[in-house]
């Protein structure tokens, strides 16, 4: 029995060992604490994807540009089955800035997920997780396509007005009001 309790002792100074020990380095033997060869080209970790409504002029156009093709030679070639009032679809979703955000947010989980570290299930995680939601969300039926085409023989474009900015928003120009000295309202 002594023996087991001072195994299980020894393994909890280990862990607590481990736990307590710098993050490896970016060598692939950082984690057996060994350095990487030297000469060994260390790759640059790559860039982190960014939201593309956050992109500005040339880069935002490459990356729509990729997005469109993969919209086109895949989504819209699997999954975009028919085109009806209940989901309509617009050739000029490029557009629809809501609908940009929403596909090339699909886009990257479909990267992510794709990617032989997802394991076995990836591809069903972005089926199950963001596919079926963000299809939905695009192309519902009071969705931001509604008011584009709903049959394919009658193609249709129409940007819909979103709200108006709040007043908070949009007065930031003019001067607050000021209060006044009495009541401004009618009792009553």
């Amino acid at each position: 029995m002594r023996k087991l309790l001072d195994q299980s002792a020894e393994q909890a100074r280990q862990l607590d060992s481990l736990a307590s020990a710098p993050a490896p380095s970016a060598s692939p033997f950082g984690a057996f604490g060994m350095p990487g060869f030297a000469g060994m080209p260390q790759q640059p970790a790559p860039p982190e994807p960014r939201p593309i409504l956050e992109l500005e002029g040339e880069e935002y156009e490459d990356e729509l540009d990729a997005l469109s093709d993969w919209v086109d030679d895949f989504l819209i070639r699997v999954y975009c089955a028919e085109v009806t009032t209940a989901a309509p679809w617009c050739e000029q979703w490029q557009e629809h800035d809501d609908v940009v955000a929403w596909l090339h947010a699909l886009w990257l989980a479909y990267q992510q997920h794709k990617d032989p570290e997802a394991g076995p299930a990836g591809l069903f995680v972005w089926h199950r997780d963001f596919l079926t939601h963000a299809m939905a969300a695009v192309r519902a039926p009071g969705g931001p396509l509604s008011a584009c085409m709903t049959d394919p023989d009658r193609p249709a474009h129409r940007l819909l007005p979103g709200p108006r900015p709040s007043i908070r928003s949009s007065s930031s120009a003019a001067e607050e009001p000021k209060e006044s000295d009495g009541p401004d309202r009618a009792a009553g």
